[in-house]
C-alpha cells in the first residue's frame, strides 16, 4: 500500500471514528449493522456468483447457480434483501413517526429520502451511457457492451421497489397503527393470492405484483421491531416458523431451492418475488432479531461500531458500484490475453483462486468509492415540494430504474448504442422532484 493510500485509509478511519463517537447513546446500533451486514452480503453473493470464462477466445457468461446447482442452497444465506426492508421498516417508522409529531409535512419527509438514494446513482448511469457510448462507437461488439452493461447495473432494480415501499409509509404506517400484525398477514395473503394466481392459473402478469406484496410485507415487520412487538423469544419463533414454511414449499410445491434466478429455470423466487422469497424474509428476520441483544452487545465494542459506521456513510456507492469494479477486473483479464479466466468455474482451482480475485475486485472498488461516496452525503433539502411533483419525479425515476435492470440501457440498434429515452428517466424525475419552484406548506398553512 502506498503512503498516499495508507493516509486516505487512515483520514477516511478517523472520520468514522469521530462520527461513531458522537453517536447518541439511544440509537439502536443493530440496525446498522444490519444495513452494513445485508449489502456485503450481496456484494459478495454477486462477485461469487458471476463466473465469466474463456471458450474459443470469447468470454462466456458463466453463472455459478448454473454449474454447480447445490451452490444454489448459498442464496439462502446471501439473498439477504429481506434484511434490507426489515431495516428500511424500523428506520422509515421511526422517521415518520418523529415527522408527525413534530408537525412536518410528508412532501419535505419523502423528498429527503428520494433525494438521498437517487443522487448516487446518477453519476453510475452517467458513466456508463458513455462507456456504452463510446464502447459502440470504437467497434467494440454490442452484444459485449450490453453484457458489461447490463450486469454493471443490475443493482438498480433494487432501489426502483424500495422507492415505493418507501413512499406508501404514511398508508403502511397508518395500518400497522390500526391493525398491527394483522397488516403484515392481510400483505402476505395478498402474496400467496397472486402466487395461486400466476402459477395455478396462468394469469398473465399478476405475479409482478409481488414486489409490493412481499417487500411490504417484510418492511412491516420492520414496523413491528421498531415498536418492541417482535422480542427475541418471539422473534425466534418466526424465524423457526419461516424456516418450515421455506422447506415445505421448496420440498413440495414448485418453488426453486435458488432464492435469486438461475439461467434457464422456469421460476424465479426474487424476479418477481415468491411466497417462498416472503418465507425467507420471516425466516431472515426472525433469526436476526432473535440475535439483537447480542450483536448489541458487540457493537459496544468502539472498534466493531466504527466498521459499522464506516460501511454506512459509504454504502450505497459501495452497492451501485461493486459491480462495475467486477466488469473493470474483467476487463483488464481480457486485455491480458485472458489471465486467469481459462479456469473452469466451479473446479477446485477456481475456488482456490477465489480470495485473490475478491482482493482484486476491492482494489477496483475502492477508488471508485473515493471518487463517488461524496454523492451519498449530499445534503437533502429542507423544502417542501409540491406532491405533484414528488410523485411525478418518482414514477419517472422508477420506470428508469426498472426498465434499465430489465432491458438495459445498452440498445442493440442505433449510432449510439444507447436508448437515450431510458437513460433520460432518471434524470428527469430527479430534477421535477428536487429543483425549480417549491411550495412552502408551512406558509401555505398560515
Amino acid at each position: 500500500m502506498t503512503e498516499a493510500a495508507g493516509a486516505a485509509r487512515k483520514n477516511i478511519w478517523s472520520r468514522a471514528h469521530e462520527m461513531a463517537s458522537k453517536a447518541p447513546p439511544e440509537r439502536n446500533r443493530y440496525v446498522d449493522f444490519l444495513r452494513a451486514l445485508s449489502i456485503l452480503a450481496v456484494v459478495v453473493g454477486h462477485w461469487l456468483v458471476a463466473a465469466p470464462y474463456m471458450r474459443d477466445g470469447a468470454v462466456e457468461g458463466g453463472h455459478l447457480l448454473g454449474i454447480l446447482p447445490w451452490t444454489q442452497w448459498l442464496t439462502w444465506g446471501f439473498q439477504v434483501m429481506p434484511l434490507f426492508f426489515l431495516v428500511g421498516g424500523f428506520s422509515n417508522g421511526m422517521s415518520w413517526a418523529t415527522t408527525q409529531r413534530d408537525g412536518g409535512s410528508y412532501e419535505s419527509w419523502y423528498s429527503g429520502r428520494l433525494q438521498r438514494l437517487i443522487n448516487p446513482v446518477l453519476p453510475l448511469f452517467l458513466i456508463w451511457t458513455l462507456v456504452a457510448m463510446f464502447g459502440t462507437l470504437m467497434g467494440i461488439e454490442r452484444g459485449v457492451v450490453a453484457m458489461a452493461a447490463q450486469l454493471a447495473l443490475i443493482p438498480v432494480w433494487f432501489l426502483s421497489v424500495y422507492l415505493m415501499v418507501a413512499a406508501l409509509v404514511p398508508m403502511t404506517w397508518r395500518a400497522w397503527k390500526r391493525w398491527g400484525f394483522a397488516s403484515f398477514w392481510a400483505l402476505a395473503a395478498g402474496a400467496v393470492a397472486v402466487d395461486i394466481a400466476a402459477l395455478r392459473f396462468d394469469v398473465p402478469y399478476v405475479n409482478f405484483l409481488n414486489f409490493g406484496f412481499v417487500w411490504l410485507a417484510i418492511h412491516q415487520l420492520g414496523f413491528a421491531w421498531s415498536e418492541g412487538r417482535l422480542t427475541p423469544g418471539r422473534a425466534l419463533i418466526w424465524g423457526m416458523g419461516g424456516s418450515i414454511a421455506l422447506g415445505l414449499l421448496v420440498s413440495f410445491g414448485p418453488y426453486p431451492i435458488a432464492m435469486i434466478g438461475v439461467p434457464g429455470a422456469e421460476l424465479s423466487n426474487s424476479m418477481p418475488p415468491t411466497i417462498a422469497l416472503l418465507a425467507l424474509g420471516i425466516a431472515q428476520s426472525g433469526f436476526a432479531l432473535a440475535l439483537e441483544p447480542a450483536g448489541r452487545r458487540m457493537l459496544d465494542n468502539m472498534r466493531v461500531w466504527t466498521s459499522v459506521v464506516l460501511v454506512n456513510g459509504m454504502i450505497m456507492t459501495i452497492y451501485l458500484w461493486h459491480l462495475t469494479a467486477f466488469v473493470l477486473v474483467m476487463v483488464a483479464a481480457w486485455l491480458l490475453g485472458g489471465v486467469g479466466l481459462d479456469v473452469q468455474p466451479g473446479s477446485a482451482n477456481w475456488w482456490i483462486a477465489r480470495p485473490v480475485w475478491f482482493l482484486l475486485y476491492i482494489l477496483a472498488l475502492f477508488p471508485l468509492i473515493m471518487a463517488f461516496a461524496r454523492h451519498e452525503r449530499a445534503s437533502g433539502s429542507d423544502r417542501d415540494v409540491p406532491h405533484w411533483r414528488l410523485m411525478t419525479g418518482l414514477v419517472l425515476i422508477c420506470a428508469g430504474l426498472g426498465a434499465t435492470a430489465a432491458i438495459s440501457i445498452a440498445s442493440p440498434m442505433g449510432v449510439t448504442g444507447v436508448r437515450l429515452w431510458l437513460v433520460a428517466l432518471p434524470f428527469i424525475g430527479a430534477a421535477i422532484a428536487q429543483f425549480g419552484p417549491v411550495h412552502r406548506l408551512a406558509q401555505s398553512r398560515a
